[in-house]
């Protein structure tokens, strides 16, 4: 049984190289122009509509039609993550920790945090000379992880609800570390989230961003949708009484942005440095990038 000791045990992390790293000298200005395009079109679907997985919604409606999907699978989320990703989301999270470069006496907000998986790692890991902030803008969620936190012992976390796209509560160069794990792709206008999380760090500060992307390999892009739309949500009907909600999170997945067009989002909000790495074939990328200090 995995435990959560075991996410940051640095004797079986996963490895690899780092992709569409930033060269901060000498851009190629053929590979700007191209991000810059492809970022340009990405801005385009965030205006008076946007979408809903594969819905075409107003855009003031998503952020309701989100809460409502994840009021509904709160107490079943993390039995529908094990089931559904066959335990390996565990892995996933363990790399990003592995990234995070967190240590004692930091500040560090988990945005979109659910459940509080990361958050609980990072509270140790901070000791109590640091401080962890588990946000979402979700409260079925944020209870969930409020309470397992609580339980847990972790007396250097908050709780606070927040909107990823403003993060209003929290004033600018705040924290050390921020992270969002699997809630960008559910956030409305994603270019205004991060350029909220660029706004909240220090000088210095590290960003993490770890979401499903886009599958390297054409046979397992196939098998992969083949698996998304049939198996999730008959996983979510049986388990959780709501196929919808899980059919809503398969489309989630492939209407958010590619691992390149995401780092260029990145950039255009400020952060150097930026790359990722796929995992699990791009399944899931990790990507990271600082503010200027």
């Amino acid at each position: 049984m995995t435990t959560d000791h075991d996410f940051t045990n640095p004797n079986i992390l996963p490895t690899g190289t780092p992709q569409g790293q930033s060269a901060m000298q000498n851009p190629n200005p053929a590979h700007t122009e191209q991000a810059t395009d492809t970022q340009n079109r990405y801005s385009e679907n965030v205006g008076e509509t946007t979408h809903f997985g594969y819905q075409t919604v107003n855009a003031h409606d998503k952020q309701a039609k989100v809460a409502q999907v994840f009021t509904s699978v709160a107490t079943k989320y993390d039995i529908m993550n094990d089931l559904m990703s066959f335990g390996i989301h565990r892995l996933w999270k363990r790399f990003a920790i592995k990234m995070s470069g967190v240590h004692r006496g930091q500040h560090v907000l988990d945005i979109a945090g659910g459940t509080g998986d990361l958050a609980k790692v990072f509270s140790r890991e901070v000791g109590k000379s640091g401080r962890v902030i588990l946000s979402d803008i979700n409260e079925a969620m944020l209870e969930v992880g409020r309470t397992r936190l609580i339980n847990a012992g972790c007396n250097n976390v908050d709780f606070v609800l927040a909107n990823a796209e403003t993060l209003t509560p929290f004033d600018d160069n705040s924290f050390d570390l921020v992270t969002i794990s699997f809630g960008l792709r559910n956030v409305t206008d994603k270019q205004k989230a991060l350029e909220a999380m660029y706004r909240v760090l220090k000088p210095g500060g590290r960003l993490l961003v770890l979401e499903f992307s886009k599958p390297v390999f054409e046979p397992l892009s196939k098998a992969y949708d083949l698996y998304s739309f049939t198996a999730l949500p008959l996983m979510g009907k049986i388990v959780a009484n709501d196929a919808d909600s899980y059919q809503y999170l398969a489309e989630s997945i492939r209407m958010h942005p590619d691992q390149t067009t995401l780092k260029a989002m990145m950039e255009q909000a400020g952060f150097i440095n930026c790359d990722y790495h796929n995992l699990t074939g791009g399944i899931v990328a990790v990507h990271r990038g600082f503010k200027k200090r």
